[in-house]
């Protein structure tokens, strides 16, 4: 990464910082329900009304801390045409970077105080339109706490550098390096392995294809035994987080791969992963997982809001040579990999 680069780390990080304890201090004075107002729906997803509030932080931030210095095409749901350039009036193709921005990514469970959601960022030099999540050269995520949470991780990388992260507590001030290591084991018997199937529709066939590859890994259930166990955290940046933290062995979100069955059954595909919602893969690699397309490529996408993206996680090689031959004959028998 070039040294220029490395200079975003910082302000993109108190960025983070100032996204998350906006979000919380607003969590702790609205009530469950005014959070959970719609306010619009995007050209990426549903906007609720604890969104804006990261989304007015981020644009404001990057506007004065860092477009003086460094110009910059923003990217992120919620922006007109889903995308800006900073310093105003800058031409696009004279931006030095492309910055890809989801500033809360896991928005439902966080705004009924469920689950943490995340801040999520990808910095790539501007190589225009076409710039692509392979380009990223930075990569930052930062937990956004509950209410009731007083600690909050954050984890950021440079392209072949390695992960380096931070643990705050919020209520002392409290800073303490934090590092990350992915699963071990060698298989996913006794650990969390799954499939993401967050909302109505096709949750019948992602079920069956996650018993299909359950049971030709670990085989037939055996009486009084739990052989896995499945974790729907409805974020992105959460799964990567767990994955790349030593939590979760195996997962996969298939929701693109799904059109087919839902044009069979004369629905429409509905809400699925976005670019804006992997811009922190490259976190997740640097840690030692794995991140793939479900034909086992490297992950890709053009820096965007729009654009449905499918993608596979292994905490290592061991599970990935378990699990993904299983995956891609479930898939090839029911016509769902791309091509096929």
């Amino acid at each position: 990464m070039t040294r220029e680069a490395q200079e975003l780390l910082a302000p993109i990080r108190a960025l983070h910082e100032r996204v998350w304890r906006a979000v919380v201090a607003e969590g702790e004075k609205a009530a469950e329900a005014d959070l959970a107002q719609v306010l619009r729906d995007a050209e990426g997803d549903t906007i609720f009304a604890i969104d804006s509030v990261g989304e007015d932080v981020v644009v404001e931030f990057l506007e004065k801390e860092v477009a003086p210095r460094s110009s910059l095409v923003l990217i992120a749901e919620g922006l007109p045409s889903g995308q800006m350039v900073l310093p105003r009036g800058t031409p696009e193709k004279d931006a030095q970077w492309r910055v890809l921005v989801d500033p809360i990514d896991g928005t439902r469970g966080w705004m009924y105080q469920k689950r943490s959601a995340w801040i999520l960022t990808g910095v790539a030099p501007n190589l225009g339109a076409d710039t692509s999540l392979r380009d990223i050269t930075l990569a930052v995520q930062t937990e956004i706490p509950l209410v009731k949470q007083h600690l909050v991780d954050s984890v950021w990388c440079a392209r072949g550098k390695g992960v380096q992260g931070e643990r705050i507590n919020r209520l002392s001030g409290e800073r303490r390096p934090l590092a990350v290591r992915p699963s071990s084991a060698k298989t996913i018997e006794q650990g969390f392995a799954m499939l993401s199937r967050f909302f109505p529709g096709v949750r019948d066939e992602i079920a069956a294809i996650d018993e299909e590859i359950v049971r030709g890994a670990l085989g037939p259930v055996r009486a009084g035994k739990a052989q896995c166990f499945e974790d729907q955290y409805i974020s992105t940046g959460g799964q990567f987080y767990e994955l790349m933290n030593g939590h979760d062995r195996f997962n996969a979100d298939l929701r693109p791969l799904m059109e087919k069955v839902l044009a069979r059954r004369g629905w429409a595909l509905g809400i699925c992963c976005h670019p804006y919602d992997v811009c922190s893969e490259l976190i997740a690699r640097e840690a030692g997982a794995i991140i793939t397309t479900p034909e086992g490529a490297p992950l890709d996408a053009r820096m965007s809001v729009d654009g449905d993206v499918a993608w596979v996680g292994y905490a290592n090689e061991n599970i990935r040579k378990q699990i993904e031959p299983l995956l891609r004959a479930a898939l090839r028998e029911r016509g769902l990999l791309p091509g096929r």
